[in-house]
């Protein structure tokens, strides 16, 4: 609460209150205008001894899910615990539960994500929340900036790793499709194995450490939060864009693989897996927007696990083959056409739309 915000008081038993609920029962429109009233916060006090019994259901919820602000007083623990359940019923939206005593447990528990604030009073609540800290200042802290970060940090790792497990598939459905659907597995059991373990999972799993703004920028503009509040960092969208990158990315590979190495076919799985861990590699660079020395460490560590794969598994790859010139040609126009339409798309996007952060970024 503010100072320019007004304080209402009511009484759930009063001629005032019983006045109001007759007012928006009768006039739609009233609730539409309450919301535009930022600046009035309502004070519900004297509590009834069991005002949210467990099936009960308030006759107009529509008036606490509207304030900016609803203010209770004098509720023992299990009336605490109560209006949560009562917001999430009604809201349908997660919600959240900060306390600092032993009184504030039950309604931590029944908050989908509680926070627990080490006081004079002890470590009960602390104890027993999802999270803890020491002062109720950090809870800005812990919202802008550690929450938005692990909110972006899984949805890029989730949706990063669907696409890498999906774009493999694709290549192995249509190389049995060319071969009119021999069950012959593309590659085999150490090379899968190695494309999900040594070559590519150190830079992927760098993923969790990636920031796309400074901590100093991110409590200086809250309003970075509300692009996570409108679900465009993990959504169907996001989810169905990822399906059609790994679907072309699949048939660019395997079949341009095939027209451009017609009489080198014999090596097709040298081919498309060498592409396969570049193309992986330049999909971290173009998910990660933040650089640092340890996804430059990794994305050298990948490849030089792959060289090594090419000395010990001579039966998968032939050296020779591998270093002469028109591979390396032919290797280099395979990769282009599977990377460089997303490298263009992220470059067009960051010139002509860029997204808040890279303006911050620019500004900063």
């Amino acid at each position: 609460i503010t100072r320019l915000q007004m304080v209402v008081f009511w009484k759930l038993t009063t001629p005032c209150f019983l006045s109001f609920l007759f007012v928006i029962s009768f006039c739609p429109f009233f609730l539409p205008l309450f919301r535009m009233r930022s600046r009035v916060v309502n004070f519900l006090s004297t509590l009834p001894p069991n005002p949210c019994p467990q099936n009960s259901t308030l006759p107009h919820p529509e008036l606490a899910m509207l304030s900016p602000a609803v203010v209770v007083c004098r509720c023992s623990p299990t009336q605490k615990a109560s209006i949560v359940n009562l917001i999430k019923k009604h809201s349908g939206k997660p919600v959240a539960a900060i306390g600092d005593g032993g009184n504030d447990v039950s309604m931590i528990q029944a908050a989908d994500a509680g926070v627990g604030i080490v006081g004079k009073e002890g470590k009960q609540a602390s104890l027993a929340a999802d999270f803890s800290i020491e002062q109720f200042s950090f809870v800005a802290r812990l919202l802008l900036w550690h929450g938005r970060n692990s909110y972006k940090r899984c949805a890029s790792l989730s949706q990063f790793i669907i696409h890498r497990g999906l774009i493999i598939s694709v290549m192995q459905a249509i190389f049995s499709a060319c071969f009119f659907f021999v069950s012959i597995s593309l590659y085999q059991g150490v090379l899968l194995i190695g494309y999900t373990s040594f070559f590519t999972m150190g830079p992927v799993f760098l993923l969790v450490l990636d920031v796309d703004v400074e901590d100093k920028i991110a409590m200086l503009y809250p309003e970075l939060y509300k692009e996570l509040q409108k679900g465009r960092v993990l959504s169907f969208k996001t989810f169905f864009l990822w399906i059609l990158v790994s679907v072309y990315q699949g048939t660019a590979i395997m079949y341009l693989g095939i027209l451009l190495f017609q009489e080198d076919f014999l090596h097709v799985v040298a081919i498309t897996f060498t592409v396969l861990i570049v193309t992986e590699l330049l999909m971290v660079v173009v998910t990660v927007r933040t650089w640092h020395w340890f996804m430059a460490v990794a994305q050298i560590l990948s490849l030089g696990a792959y060289f090594l794969a090419l000395v010990f598994l001579p039966q998968y790859f032939d050296p020779d083959f591998l270093t002469s010139g028109s591979f390396l040609l032919k290797f280099v126009a395979l990769t282009a056409a599977s990377c460089a339409p997303l490298f263009i798309m992220k470059y067009l996007r960051k010139k002509f739309a860029p997204p808040i952060y890279a303006k911050l970024q620019q500004s900063g």
